[in-house]
């Protein structure tokens, strides 16, 4: 535990076997309490490998999409009592040793979010982001400040670590189960005026490493700016979004599975 909080640990996995071990074992033990993985239907043994190294493993009977797969990680996380949740991409793209940090930043009580961005410092084209990548996230970046208000650094990073009370208020079955989920979730809570704080993370890229191509990275980035516009038009009172209404359906439920 961290200041009487209990840290959980989300892996959303696909296709994982390869770097899952890896990842897992630099995961602090020390003050995470619960490891939690759910897998996409993979077609690997990820989750034999999971359940041997002791981790409580989800599946699902079919693929359900990036998003899809964290909201049921999520969910799971809550209904275990979790009080602070860090999500973790199981291809050892992102290092570990970060969770310490990134909790620490949540059970301090002075963010509800916290983002480990690759693009703070040098890491990002060092560890091997391909530079077409990396010219989307900073022009992606910049457009989606300028819409919804922000001055993030990145908004399309996948090590997060939410309060329980933040990932509880949001709306997340409203979002999309697709890889547009992350940055809809975050733009989600900044309509909610959550405090979101910052890490500078270094990043790897390598064959074993999860990416998706071209063609879903052109779909991922039209996503980000349609949901972008979608959040300033809904602002200003133009046009009603259903992502950002303030009616209560569409929560995770805090007690249990849904």
């Amino acid at each position: 535990m961290l200041h009487h909080k209990k840290v959980a640990v989300v892996l959303p996995a696909y296709n994982a076997e390869k770097t899952l071990r890896q990842t897992y074992d630099e995961i602090p033990k020390d003050i995470v309490d619960d490891i939690i993985l759910t897998d996409d239907a993979s077609s690997d043994a990820t989750v034999r490998l999971a359940r041997e190294l002791g981790i409580h493993t989800l599946r699902h009977d079919h693929n359900r999409g990036y998003g899809g797969n964290q909201k049921t990680c999520y969910q799971a996380a809550l209904a275990r009592g979790a009080d602070i949740v860090i999500m973790l991409h199981p291809d050892y793209q992102y290092t570990p040793r970060l969770v310490t940090a990134m909790a620490s930043m949540i059970a301090s009580t002075e963010y509800d979010v916290v983002l480990a961005s690759r693009i703070l410092g040098k890491g990002a084209l060092a560890g091997g982001m391909p530079l077409y990548k990396y010219v989307a996230n900073r022009l992606l970046t910049c457009v989606e400040n300028w819409l919804v208000g922000q001055k993030l650094s990145e908004y399309h990073t996948g090590y997060r670590a939410w309060s329980r009370a933040a990932l509880a208020r949001l709306p997340l079955l409203r979002c999309s189960d697709d890889f547009v989920f992350d940055n809809q979730m975050l733009v989600q809570a900044i309509g909610q005026g959550l405090k979101i704080g910052e890490i500078s993370c270094p990043t790897k890229y390598f064959p074993e490493a999860s990416s998706i191509n071209l063609r879903r990275s052109v779909i991922y980035g039209l996503g980000v700016l349609r949901t972008a516009l979608a959040f300033r038009l809904h602002r200003m009172a133009v046009v009603a979004s259903p992502l950002f209404a303030t009616a209560d359906h569409g929560r995770l439920s805090a007690g249990g599975p849904g």
